[in-house]
Parts: C-alpha cells; structure tokens; sequence
C-alpha cells in the first residue's frame, strides 16, 4: 500500500475530510542549494474547521514535503483525541473513586487516628494569660 493511500485512510478514519485541508506552497529556506532557492518546495498545510496549520520543509521534494505535513496534522489530531478519551477515563474513574465508600478497616483507623489526636490536644492545657515574654 503505498503512503499517499494509508495516509487517505488514517484521515478518513480520523474524520476529516480532504476538502477541508487546504495546502500552500512557498519556496523553503536551509540546505538544498539553487533547487531550494528557485523551487516551491516548503508545504504549509492549514485544516480549516479547526485552524490547525503544519508547515513541512524537511525535504527537497515538494511531493515527499505534502506527505510530511499530512502525517504530522493526522498524528496531532490522532494524538488529541487520545488525551481527551484519557482524560474522560481519568475523570470517570475519579468520581467512582470519589463515590466509594471507605472499607470498614479504613474507617476504624481513621477514627482511632482522630481520637489519638483529640487525646494529644487535651494533654496541652491553657495558655496563661500574659504569659512567658
């Protein structure tokens, strides 16, 4: 399967649609001689509904440079997807922790915990008024 068709599918399987993304071409800076200074060979790929933008200038090879952006802009998309699925998982499980009631054992210490304390603070006695100075 060549690159240009699992890059259609991964976009296709991402939702986007390839009329959505618009591309634009200037010449690139950096190595690569009088080809890069007289060939438009930088890609500037721009997705519309969400405004993202990736620029892609690694190659000499305005053909390889189109196929560049188009991998980076799906792995970002991929990539947010990903953190926002993570983080609904992450609240979910959060709340369900929150939700859970304390393990019978849990409770008792943390009563036997809080009446330690409470003895510990009897123990201090009063301050005296215009005490030490």
């Amino acid at each position: 399967m060549a690159i240009e068709e699992k890059l259609a599918a991964r976009l296709k399987a991402a939702g986007i649609r390839p009329e959505d993304i618009t591309f634009s071409f200037t010449r690139a800076s950096g190595p690569g001689g009088q080809h890069v200074n007289k060939v438009s060979t930088s890609v500037e790929l721009l997705h519309i509904p969400t405004g993202t933008r990736v620029v892609a200038s690694d190659s000499r090879s305005q053909h390889t440079n189109r196929n560049l952006a188009l991998l980076r802009f799906v792995e970002r998309i991929e990539a947010a997807r990903t953190a926002a699925a993570q983080k609904r998982k992450a609240e979910a499980s959060k709340k369900r922790r929150q939700r859970a009631k304390r393990s019978y054992g849990t409770k008792q210490e943390m009563l036997r915990d809080k009446k330690h304390r409470g003895e510990t603070k009897k123990l201090r006695g009063k301050v005296q008024p215009g005490g030490h100075g």
